[in-house]
Formats: C-alpha cells, sequence, structure tokens
C-alpha cells in the first residue's frame, strides 16, 4: 500500500475512534445525570471533588456512606475492568465477590442495557480521579455482615436487563426503562418492609420512613394524593427546577 494511504487511513481510523469516544462520553454523561451518581457520591456539604465520596444517607439500619468512585487505582475503582463494572451495577457484587448494601441502588441499576451501563463507565473514569478513602459504614449488628446479603438478595433482587414491553409503545417503554432503571424511582417512592425490600403493591406510593427519616411523597396517578392531576408541563417544570 503506499505510504500516503497509509497515513490517511490511520488518520481515518483515529478521526473515527476519537469520534466514537466523545459519542460515548456524551451518552455516558447523559446516564451519569439522570441516575443521580453525583447525589450519593459527592459531599457537596463540604464541597468535595465530584464523585470522591458522599455525605451519610440515614436509614433505620444505620449510616451509608456513598464511596469513591472516582478512577483513582488506589481509593477510587481505577482497576475495574468493564466486566467488574457491569457485575456491580448488573448484579450488586464487588470485583472482590462481596455482596453490595442495597443503599447502592443496583436493585434498579440492574435493569441497564450493558451498553449503557458502559458508557456510564467510559464518562466516570474520564473525571479526575480523588485519592479521598471511603467512609466506612456505620450499620448495626446484624446488617452490616455482607454475607447476609446473599439471602437479601434471593427475597428481593430480581436480575435485570430490563424487558421491552411489546405490548406498551416505545414511549411507555423507555418511560419504565428511565423510572424502574435509570432513575430508580422506586428506591426512594415506595415503601420498605423491616428488611429494607421494597413493597411492591405500593409501588411509587411514597414512603413515611424514607431517606434520613423523611416523608416521601405519593407519585402514582392518583388525583388525591399523587400527581394525577400534574400536566406534562408540570412535571417538566418540578423535574426541571427543583434538580
Amino acid at each position: 500500500m503506499h505510504p500516503i494511504l497509509i497515513v490517511a487511513f490511520i488518520l481515518l481510523a483515529s478521526n473515527l475512534a476519537l469520534g466514537q469516544t466523545q459519542a460515548q462520553l456524551d451518552r455516558g454523561k447523559y446516564i451519569f445525570t439522570i441516575s443521580g451518581c453525583k447525589s450519593c457520591h459527592t459531599d457537596t456539604k463540604v464541597e468535595s471533588q465530584i464523585m470522591s465520596g458522599g455525605t451519610g444517607i440515614k436509614t433505620p439500619f444505620g449510616i451509608f456512606y456513598g464511596p469513591n468512585i472516582t478512577p483513582d487505582k488506589e481509593f477510587g475503582i481505577g482497576k475495574w475492568s468493564d466486566e467488574d463494572f457491569v457485575k456491580a451495577i448488573r448484579k450488586g457484587i464487588s470485583p472482590s465477590g462481596d455482596h453490595y448494601f442495597p443503599s447502592f441502588p443496583y436493585t434498579s441499576y440492574t435493569n441497564l442495557t450493558t451498553a449503557d451501563i458502559l458508557d456510564l463507565k467510559t464518562y466516570i473514569f474520564s473525571l479526575k480521579p480523588s485519592r479521598t478513602p471511603s467512609k466506612s459504614h456505620q450499620i448495626k449488628i446484624p446488617f452490616n455482615i455482607r454475607f447476609f446479603q446473599l439471602f437479601w438478595k434471593w427475597l428481593f433482587f430480581n436480575e435485570g436487563p430490563y424487558v421491552y414491553n411489546v405490548k406498551r409503545g416505545e414511549d411507555w417503554n423507555r418511560g419504565a426503562y428511565i423510572t424502574n432503571g435509570l432513575g430508580h424511582c422506586g428506591e426512594c417512592h415506595t415503601q420498605r418492609n423491616i428488611l429494607g425490600g421494597i413493597d411492591n403493591t405500593k409501588f411509587l406510593g411514597g414512603a413515611s420512613n424514607g431517606i434520613s427519616g423523611g416523608t416521601v411523597p405519593n407519585i402514582t396517578q392518583d388525583h388525591k394524593t399523587g400527581i394525577g392531576n400534574w400536566t406534562n408541563q408540570d412535571l417538566l417544570t418540578f423535574l426541571t427546577f427543583s434538580a
């Protein structure tokens, strides 16, 4: 092959790779934003570096802290492979084989497609590494025993990914994917039982003992206690300006 053609081919391949990387970063940022990753993994009270660890989430079982998930190889997840990342999101299992506590909403994120999970990883790994150690959870005995999470999963965890409902349209399925997966709305807006499992018979019906002990509202279509009277613009306005 002529040298000029070789150089042209290399430049074309390089540009295509850069274009693909940028597209993946853009998709990853979108997933990162809608999934609310920053909320739990960044301590905004002290203006810490993004994703370097979050404030405590108070629950009946103790206080959980969002860990450092920057690409730092010692204090973050910089050594994680694609397979490690997918396993954490889809199965709630760490690279070392430990079961994550469901304060990490893998129970919803399990619905994500593999492509979306890897796009998310690409974006997170583009962020600045932080050498901030993750805080240890402050959990009551025996709920601090990770092995017991295996039994919790048997009771309350349904592994994904999301299954397209052929009886519904494209918009409905996209909404279901966002509600049940990316947005993990049910994690906060649904009452939990004494073991911390979501009561699906009251899905999105609100919780009397939500995050940090507060009351979380009903967001079902009920016209009296939910948001059944809201218009599309009402919902858009609320989500736009309450973030």
